[in-house]
């Protein structure tokens, strides 16, 4: 299906003593919102989340849960809130040049970052270029992804103030997934630059955008907590719920309970094994498909890993029909390729190496492999409702069977995505949530430009030339046939087992209406009512 088009499988799991599981459908663009129909009186809104964030910055950020975030910046663009369809945000409007080498956008007027700062082109030209060479970071994990790189001749070139409303974006050659790239909740939004230079270049701890909700207080390990802007521009839209908590419960059975127990409202990451609990405490569950891909990443620079034999092996001692269907149930399907199921074009028939522990040991034990070591993270993910320490152990059962101990080292996800930078590993458990839907997103994470996404280390010469074709090829057969090219290198070279492709489980008390999760995973909180 054409990715820029995407819709997911939204369900609703009524959930009463005597009642059945089911699923109710729904999908579409433009699908009327719950909460639009009717307001309920302020109150406040607490959402149980199972990760902390690792920042606050657009810019910086790099992991879940990037949701928090959104509810305080905008961009230029957005996404619907249904689907993958790219809206006008800040941009009131925009163009693109027949070569699709200038975009020039007309900016909304009257709008204010929540630090009292005027939105207008001095800003955006600030949020954009601070993302650019030679201003990038390192620490911008996003930079390349949404503006390209000097090095490989993509993204933008340049950015230009051409009236206080209007900014004029050059790029080094055409892309394809640019307005997608433009309406991202890491990179694209728009940040005060007045803040910028207040809290030198970082606002990690000092968010501050144009969104409907503005940042109090951020209590390491406990919380984050926002309250409406009152001075937000879309006045039809105002928050319906102040104040927002966001408080931080790593532990899947900790987040029933305090659903159950009228802590918190909302909650992310269901464990399959839990919806029954859920069911007999009178909590709706949701379903939705989350365009996600779980997999593990060898480390191509490891002694073990850079083998090819060794990689294949390893994927020769694991059963991954068995694996997926213990662990995720009808959550989650096996994966065939490096995209997801819902992307043109997801190559359902790629040769993998079938399970067959006989040759994984006897490949082991030539090469002389009897130990390994794998990075992990401890917290559920979309695309891994189960956690990965429960998917490492799954993982190590198999290994052990054809004569490989494996060492589990798991952390948190936000000390795991710093271990990733600095620790030794063989074998890296990992996952992805399509943060545009477009096929690049996924595709870039192993090229050789990704830098510390690519946690692979994967360099392929005649695989990054393919990501930069696809970047400036139009949608269509031809966009297509450069991705399944690409789908065909990973599956030949193994530089990731991939593993399912999972749906997002979460769950709100009966009071909470207007809880819409997009395909892409987000959510608009000011749309969300909580009834007494």
């Amino acid at each position: 299906m054409n990715s820029q088009l995407m819709c997911g499988r939204r369900g609703f799991l009524a959930m009463g003593a005597a009642g059945a599981l089911g699923v109710a459908g729904l999908a579409g663009c433009g699908s009327q919102r719950a909460s639009e129909a009717g307001s309920a009186a302020m109150t406040s809104l607490t959402y149980g989340v199972r990760t902390e964030s690792l920042g606050l910055d657009p810019a910086l950020a790099s992991s879940d849960p990037g949701t928090i975030m959104s509810q305080m910046y905008e961009g230029l663009l957005k996404f619907n809130a249904d689907c993958t369809d790219v809206e006008p945000c800040l941009a009131e409007d925009w163009s693109v040049s027949d070569d699709g080498l200038t975009y020039t956008f007309t900016l909304r007027q009257g709008v204010k970052f929540h630090d009292g700062t005027d939105f207008n082109a001095d800003a955006v030209v600030r949020s954009i270029e601070r993302q650019l060479e030679p201003n990038r970071t390192d620490d911008m994990a996003y930079a390349s992804f949404v503006f390209g790189s000097e090095s490989t001749g993509t993204g933008v070139a340049s950015v230009e103030k051409t009236g206080d409303y209007e900014v004029v974006l050059h790029m080094r050659a055409a892309s394809t997934p640019f307005k997608m790239n433009l309406a991202m909740l890491f990179g694209a939004p728009i940040v005060s630059p007045t803040a910028l230079d207040e809290y030198d270049n970082n606002l990690n701890e000092h968010p501050c955008g144009t969104g409907p909700y503005k940042f109090i207080s951020w209590s390491k390990g406990e919380n984050v907590q926002m309250e409406t802007f009152e001075d937000y521009w879309d006045k039809e839209h105002m928050p319906q719920c102040s104040p927002v908590v966001y408080r931080f419960i790593p532990e899947p059975s900790s987040r029933v309970t305090a659903l159950s127990n009228g802590e918190v409202d909302i909650i992310d990451g269901v464990d399959p094994a839990m919806i029954d609990q859920v069911e007999q405490n009178g909590g709706v569950g949701v379903i939705e498909d989350a365009s996600s891909l779980n997999y593990m990443a060898f480390n191509m620079e490891s002694e073990i890993f850079s083998n090819l034999e060794a990689r294949t092996a390893f994927c020769q001692a694991i059963n991954i029909d068995e694996m997926v269907e213990t662990l995720y149930g009808e959550y989650s399907t096996v994966a065939h390729s490096c995209m997801p199921e819902s992307m043109a074009p997801y190559a359902q028939d790629l040769e993998r190496p079938a399970y067959d522990p006989d040759a994984a040991r006897e490949t082991f034990a030539n090469l002389g492999v009897t130990n390994i070591t794998m990075l992990t993270y401890t917290n559920a993910q979309d695309y891994n409702v189960v956690n990965g320490q429960n998917l490492a152990e799954t993982l190590q059962g198999y290994l052990a069977e054809v004569g490989v101990d494996m060492e589990i080292v798991a952390y948190d996800m936000a000390t795991y995505k710093n271990r990733q930078q600095t620790d030794y590993y063989d074998v890296c458990l990992a996952g992805w949530l399509s943060d545009n839907g477009d096929p690049d997103n996924f595709m870039n994470l192993l090229a050789t430009s990704a830098g510390t996404q690519n946690i692979a280390h994967y360099s392929n010469p005649e695989y990054d030339a393919l990501i930069v074709e696809g970047l400036g090829t139009p949608a269509g057969d031809d966009r297509d046939a450069v991705y399944l090219q690409c789908e065909k290198i990973v599956a030949r070279d193994l530089p990731w087992m991939v593993i399912s492709h999972g749906v997002s489980l979460g769950a709100t008390s009966a009071a909470v209406d207007g809880y819409n999760v997009n395909p892409l995973s987000f959510y608009d909180a000011e749309y969300i009512t909580k009834t007494a």
